[in-house]
C-alpha cells in the first residue's frame, strides 16, 4: 500500500508551502481528530495560475486544473498541522468547491473533479469524499476557484 507522499511523488506533484492568508484567518484549523482548511486559492509561487469566470475567461479545463491546485494546496495546509506527515489523514471527510462562473455555466461539478480526482488519487478509497459544488458571482482576488476541504486523523 502506497502512502500519500509516494502517490504525490508518482502524480509529478510536491507539497507546496502553505498559501499565506490573504485576511484574518488561519489556513487550517484543527480540533480534536478534524482539520478543517480554510478556502485555497489556486496560487502557485505566490500568484494565481488563473483569474476570471469560468464560461467567461476560463475554460472547464482550466478550472479543473485549478480546483486540483487548490486541493494540494489544502494538503499543504493539513499537512502544516500534521509535522508534515500525511499518513496521519485517515479519511478525507468533505471537500467544498466553488467555482466564480458565469450565469450559464453548469460545469461546476467537473470543475470540482479536479479536486475530488488529486484526494482520490492521493488517499486512495480513504480520499473519496461528501462534496458540494458550489456556482458563485465572484471569489478572493479573481480567483475562478477555491477549495476547502476536511480531513480526519487517525488517533
Amino acid at each position: 500500500m502506497s502512502t500519500p507522499a509516494e502517490n504525490l511523488a508518482a502524480l509529478g506533484l510536491t507539497l507546496p508551502e502553505v498559501v499565506p492568508p490573504v485576511a484574518a484567518y488561519l489556513p487550517a484549523v484543527r480540533t480534536g481528530s478534524y482539520v478543517y482548511t480554510s478556502g485555497q486559492l489556486p496560487m502557485r509561487d505566490g500568484a494565481l495560475i488563473s483569474t476570471g469566470k469560468v464560461g467567461a475567461d476560463v475554460t472547464a479545463e482550466e478550472a479543473q486544473e485549478c480546483a486540483r491546485l487548490c486541493a494540494l494546496n489544502a494538503l499543504a495546509a493539513v499537512a502544516s498541522l500534521v509535522d508534515g506527515d500525511l499518513t496521519r489523514v485517515a479519511r478525507v471527510v468533505k471537500a467544498v468547491v466553488f467555482v466564480a462562473s458565469t450565469p450559464d455555466f453548469t460545469g461546476q461539478p467537473t470543475v470540482a473533479n479536479g479536486a475530488s480526482e488529486l484526494l482520490g488519487a492521493v488517499f486512495g478509497d480513504a480520499g473519496v469524499h461528501a462534496r458540494s459544488a458550489v456556482g458563485v458571482s465572484v471569489l478572493p482576488l479573481d480567483a475562478p476557484v477555491e477549495v476547502e476541504v476536511i480531513v480526519e486523523l487517525t488517533a
